[in-house]
């Protein structure tokens, strides 16, 4: 039964419209839908629809539980994650083995099943509707799509990086010395040795470079997606292709994981990758997954923070809108907290990736401190909002660069 409470039936057509059918909308609209509210998901698309991020963590599975979401079948087990500097020979790997089971999906079929997974949840989803405008007052919200007008009591902008609220306040920071650009594409056939190593392990690969880094993803059906993100400005001299072809090419892990295979499709490119909304709710709305903010892909932590962000608002929103108290602007201001611990965590991290030598005076030698390794495993793995991780209280301190790899403890 969906809720009717505290309003007039004729005044609105739903309780809530989410605008977006990504993870982030897909994860709201369902819980929300699970919980007896009305909800419309709108979709300016049509799934399936490609998007990279094939890379999943841990502590993404007690929300795909939530969710109702088995996604075993079809995906290839992500056992863990391995840094590399071909360079210097150094090598490590963080395993996941004791960690919640998760996966490497191909995102055009994983969010078209989310995106049906919210319909079977009782979720009214529509595609190729896009919202253009929305005007939230004090008694409800207009939100005028491609299609249709639609009143509602809340609006959950779940647009990605089309940051629909964030560019309407014009409340997006730029958050700079990270990743500049990705260059990257898909190969199948993968046929080498190598290739077949790395399928069985399900493991994750980061090259590191001198002007960035390579991801390698293994896939099922013998794919590996392989991207470049650069950290400096693109050399005007250099075509996007010839930069993407020459560091595979460079590359003895590259070369000999794809020897034989064949790229899917040509190269894309996507740039300026890195923001936070600061405006992230306010009256009868909220923004979750990229429309509230995006890292750097290095440590996979997209899709997490979509569904995460996601997950908290839907909580926060359920209780209200039975209470009738949805309208409050500050109704999303606890949970502020516990979101910048997990960002910023991350969002450090990866600073200290590109700028700190953080591989190198850290990753590289936590083999010879248990609990070193096992912190950064955790956060590695999405569990963002431990007590004790004492490496991750260093990052928001300011302190990691105190931390000394003492040995095994």
């Amino acid at each position: 039964m969906k809720t009717n409470l505290n309003r007039p039936k004729e005044a609105f057509d739903y309780d809530v419209v989410v605008a977006g059918g990504g993870p982030a909308g897909s994860t709201a609209a369902t819980l929300l839908a699970r919980y007896g509210h009305s909800v419309l998901l709108l979709e300016r698309d049509r799934h399936p629809r490609f998007h990279i991020g094939e890379s999943m963590l841990p502590n993404m599975t007690p929300i795909m539980d939530r969710l109702g979401m088995d996604w075993r079948e079809g995906n290839l087990r992500k056992q863990g994650a391995e840094f590399i500097d071909e360079s210097t020979a150094q090598r490590i790997r963080f395993s996941f083995a004791s960690q919640a089971p998760t996966y490497q999906v191909e995102r055009a079929r994983f969010d078209a099943r989310l995106f049906e997974n919210a319909a079977r949840q009782g979720a009214d989803t529509r595609q190729n509707e896009a919202i253009v405008k929305v005007d939230c007052q004090a008694d409800g919200v207009t939100a005028t799509s491609s299609r249709s007008i639609h009143r509602c009591r809340y609006f959950i902008d779940a647009t990605g990086r089309g940051i629909l609220m964030g560019r309407a306040h014009k409340s997006i920071r730029r958050l700079d010395n990270l990743g500049r650009f990705a260059l990257y594409s898909c190969y199948g056939n993968a046929g080498s040795p190598a290739a077949a190593r790395l399928f069985e392990t399900g493991i994750i690969q980061i090259v590191l470079l001198d002007i960035g880094w390579l991801w390698i993803i293994p896939l099922t059906g013998r794919r590996l997606s392989i991207g470049l993100v650069v950290k400096t400005p693109r050399p005007q001299d250099v075509a996007s292709h010839e930069l993407f072809q020459r560091s595979i090419e460079r590359s003895p892990t590259l070369t000999e994981l794809l020897d034989g295979a064949e790229p899917i499709f040509q190269h894309r490119v996507e740039a300026d990758f890195s923001y936070i909304n600061r405006k992230r709710h306010g009256l009868r709305y909220a923004c979750c997954g990229d429309a509230a903010g995006f890292l750097d892909p290095v440590f996979s932590s997209g899709v997490f923070f979509a569904a995460k962000s996601a997950e908290m608002i839907a909580d926060r929103l359920h209780p209200a809108l039975i209470e009738g108290r949805e309208g409050d602007p500050n109704l999303h201001l606890p949970d502020n907290a516990v979101y910048e611990h997990g960002f910023q965590t991350m969002h450090r991290m990866i600073e200290r990736f590109y700028h700190s030598g953080l591989v190198y005076n850290l990753f590289f030698e936590a083999d010879r401190d248990r609990r070193i390794k096992t912190e950064v495993t955790c956060l590695l793995a999405g569990d963002l909002w431990s007590e004790n991780n004492f490496f991750q209280q260093g990052l928001l301190t300011g302190r990691c660069g105190n931390f000394q790899v003492t040995g095994d403890r």
